[in-house]
C-alpha cells in the first residue's frame, strides 16, 4: 500500500494541507475552471482525486452535475458532510484513478491543487493521466493544475516552520535526482513546541514523500497523444502565460 492510500495519512494531514487559504479561493477557482471550460447549468464534471470536497461543492453550487472520485473514504465522508451542509448533491465514488475511468462521459474532467505525481511508477502516473482523459466527451475539456518541474524550481525553499490544523508543522525539502523529484518531510509537533528549547521533542507525525516533477511540455504533449485537439499552458486559472511570472501550472486541453 502506498502512503497516499492510507486512510490514517490523510486524517492526520488534511487539517494541515487544506487550510483556511485553500478554502477561501475554492470559489473563485470553481468559477473560472466553469468559464474557462464553458460549461453550463447542468454540465457534467468529474473532479478527479477530489480529497475533502474543497471544490467539488463549488463546482455544484454553481449548477453543475458533479462527481468526485477519490481513494479514501474518510476523504470522502468529510467531502459529503461539506456537500450536506450547503445543500447540493454530488455523487461520490470511492476508486483508485489508476484503475477507475468512465470513458467519453463527461464535458469536463479536472485534476487540481498538485495532486498528480505521486505514484511508485511513471507507468501508474500515465494510467491515471489516461483514464482522466478518457473520461472527457467529445468536444469536452480536460484542466489539470499543479506542480510541475518549473514552479518547483521557481518556487523552491528549503522548509519553513508554522502553526496549522492544531499542530506546529516543520518541512524540509530536496531534490531528487536530476530534478526528476521534490521530496517533502512533514513534522507536525504539539501546537506551541519550541523546538529551539526542546530540541529532542519527537514529531506527533512524521511523513515523508516524493512528488515526480514533470516539465509543462512533457505533460502537454502526453494530453495531445490521449485524443485532445489543443492543449494549452498557463501560469494561473486567469489564463496568464506560462513564464517566470506563474503562479501555479494550468493545463487546459480541448478534446
Amino acid at each position: 500500500m502506498e502512503w497516499f492510500e492510507k486512510e490514517d495519512f490523510w486524517i492526520n494531514y488534511a487539517p494541515v494541507m487544506f487550510d483556511d487559504a485553500h478554502w477561501v479561493e475554492a470559489p473563485a477557482v470553481a468559477e473560472a475552471v466553469k468559464k474557462i471550460a464553458n460549461l453550463k447549468d447542468g454540465d457534467s464534471l468529474l473532479d478527479a482525486g477530489c480529497g475533502i470536497g474543497r471544490v467539488s461543492v463549488e463546482f455544484a453550487a454553481l449548477g453543475l452535475n458533479v462527481t468526485g472520485v477519490d481513494l479514501i473514504q474518510a476523504e470522502l465522508d468529510a467531502a459529503a458532510e461539506s456537500a450536506s451542509d450547503e445543500g447540493v448533491h454530488i455523487n461520490f465514488i470511492k476508486a483508485d484513478l489508476r484503475k477507475w475511468n468512465r470513458p467519453q462521459s463527461f464535458n469536463c474532467v479536472v485534476n487540481l491543487y498538485t495532486s498528480f505525481g505521486y505514484c511508485d511508477t511513471t507507468e501508474e502516473d500515465f494510467a491515471y493521466l489516461k483514464n482522466m482523459c478518457d473520461s472527457v466527451k467529445k468536444g469536452g475539456t480536460f484542466i489539470f493544475e499543479g506542480t510541475t518541474r518549473e514552479i518547483a524550481a521557481m518556487y523552491f525553499t528549503e522548509g519553513e516552520e508554522f502553526e496549522r490544523g492544531g499542530y506546529k508543522v516543520v518541512t524540509d525539502f530536496s531534490v531528487e535526482g536530476d530534478w526528476e523529484g521534490l521530496r517533502s518531510h512533514w513534522m507536525l509537533y504539539p501546537s506551541g513546541t519550541n523546538l529551539k528549547k526542546n530540541p529532542d521533542v519527537k514529531p506527533v507525525v512524521d511523513h515523508c514523500f516524493v512528488q515526480r516533477l514533470y516539465p509543462a511540455t512533457f505533460l502537454r504533449d502526453k494530453i495531445l497523444e490521449l485524443g485532445f485537439s489543443d492543449v494549452k499552458i498557463y501560469g494561473s486559472f486567469n489564463l496568464t502565460p506560462y513564464n517566470q511570472t506563474a503562479a501555479t501550472c494550468v493545463i487546459v486541453a480541448k478534446k
